[in-house]
This record gives C-alpha cells, sequence and structure tokens, in this order.
C-alpha cells in the first residue's frame, strides 16, 4: 500500500492528503478522550460507526441544501472530504440542559431549556477550549460578523433538522457540537460545515428510558459505548440485525492486522 502523507491527526481522526487537489481523506479512529483528553480510552468500532453515521447525516444536510465538506465514504473508516480552512470556534448548540451548561449555572440535568442555545468556544486544547463570547471573536478576527451570522443561522438550521431526525427514532437530542471552515474561491470566502456528527460530538438520549446513547457512557464510566453507538446507527437504517456485529468484528481484525 503506498504510504501516504499525514497531514493532521486529532483525538478521535487523522487528515491524510487526498487524492486531488483540494481534497482530503479523513480517517475515524476508536480512539476515546474526554476532559481535554485527560482521560483516555477506546471504544471499539467507534470509528466505523462514526464514519457511517456522520456521511448519513452530512448527506441529508446536503441534500437540504446546506453546504458541507463531505464529498463520500471511501471504506469502512475513511471518507473523501473537502480540505477547508478550519474556522478556530466549536459551535455548541443546546436544547436541555447537561454537561457543563448544567455545572455553570446549576441547572439540573434534563430540563428543557427556554429556548435553542448557542455557545461559542475557542479551539485550543492547550488552553482547554475556553468558552467565548462575540467580542472576543471579532476582537480577535477569528471570523467577522458576517461570517459568525451565516454560523448560527446554519446551525440552527441544523439544529432543527436534527431535532426531527433524532425524534422520528425515539432519540432526545439535548446538545451538539458543530465546526465550520471556509472554501475560498478566488478572493470570496464561502462558510461550509466541516468535521463530524456522531455520537462523540452529540448528546442522544432515549426518549423512553433517558437512557445515553453518546459518549458520556465513556466520560462518566457507565459502560455499554459500543453497544450505545451500534444503537444509534441500528435506529438510523445504517446498520441491520446481527450483521452489525459481523461487520465490525471483520473490520477490527483487519485494523489489527494492519490491511
Amino acid at each position: 500500500m503506498s504510504r501516504r502523507r499525514l497531514v493532521y491527526e486529532g483525538k478521535a481522526k487523522i487528515l491524510y492528503e487526498g487524492p486531488e487537489p483540494g481534497t482530503l481523506i479523513q480517517y475515524f479512529k476508536d480512539d476515546a478522550t474526554a476532559f481535554n483528553a485527560q482521560k483516555k480510552g477506546s471504544i471499539a468500532g467507534k470509528g466505523v460507526l462514526n464514519n457511517r453515521i456522520s456521511e448519513h447525516i452530512f448527506t441529508l444536510l446536503g441534500q437540504l441544501g446546506i453546504p458541507t465538506h463531505f464529498i463520500r465514504r471511501l471504506n469502512m473508516r475513511e471518507q473523501l472530504i473537502r480540505q477547508v480552512e478550519i474556522i478556530p470556534i466549536e459551535v455548541v448548540v443546546r436544547n436541555v440542559a447537561a454537561g457543563t451548561i448544567s455545572t455553570r449555572l446549576g441547572l439540573e440535568e434534563g430540563t428543557q431549556l427556554p429556548r435553542t442555545i448557542l455557545e461559542y468556544f475557542y479551539k485550543d486544547d492547550a488552553l482547554g477550549d475556553p468558552m467565548i463570547a462575540d467580542e472576543h471573536i471579532a476582537a480577535f478576527g477569528w471570523a467577522t460578523q458576517d461570517e459568525m451570522t451565516e454560523i448560527a443561522d446554519m446551525a440552527i438550521r441544523v439544529n432543527d433538522f436534527l431535532c426531527g431526525l433524532f425524534a422520528g427514532i425515539g432519540i432526545r437530542l439535548v446538545d451538539f457540537k458543530l465546526e465550520f471552515g471556509r472554501i475560498w474561491e478566488n478572493e470570496f470566502a464561502r462558510i461550509i460545515l466541516a468535521d463530524e456528527i456522531s455520537p462523540d460530538g452529540c448528546r442522544l438520549w432515549d426518549m423512553e428510558s433517558g437512557e445515553k446513547l453518546d459518549k458520556d457512557r465513556f466520560r462518566r464510566d457507565l459502560g455499554g459505548e459500543a453497544e450505545a453507538y451500534q444503537e444509534v446507527a441500528r435506529r438510523l437504517g445504517l446498520l441491520k440485525g446481527d450483521d452489525a456485529n459481523m461487520v465490525l468484528d471483520l473490520e477490527q481484525h483487519r485494523a489489527k492486522r494492519g490491511k
């Protein structure tokens, strides 16, 4: 197998140089981290599932007219994406109180928020991804006001769609994070959705039982992480019956052999 040029390695994904200019290959790892990588581990088959789930969601969003970096899935762990200039801001969309907003504001976890809330965090692992305000973004030139307006509008559109998508399969979308990037066309920059949308970056609760079907199972040592990710994929129609475990076992075996 020809050696590919590594462009970037993050906590959950690796980016390789793509086959054509302006493209990258995004590889999904099984590695799991929490609390700014203070807790590390692995979830068997997570990369396979996140690749499928993110592909499915990005494809649907593209059909709705939301521009994304996704081009196509290449194999069980990789997808071809557009190379973008990442805006160093994580956008967290909150529908229900959970995680840090519960801690910061003393809200009981599970409380329905009076309206959808957007929060912004500066992408810097060394600083612990601190929460920031519009004033910081403008002052340090991370994005223009027009770009932030477009990002906020897109985030709300994504949220509206995902709330309906997950509600249709009995899942409550509590919150999730988004990342955006710029595509340059001559001197004009266009904002598009980047990164991934999967149980790694979403809080997903079963509507009836309240069971967590996301990375909080890893954060909180609840166990059953792989089964939770598989359940989300099954409800989305991406995995069917016993074939899911068989496919994941085969893929993991090949990954261990380096093939």
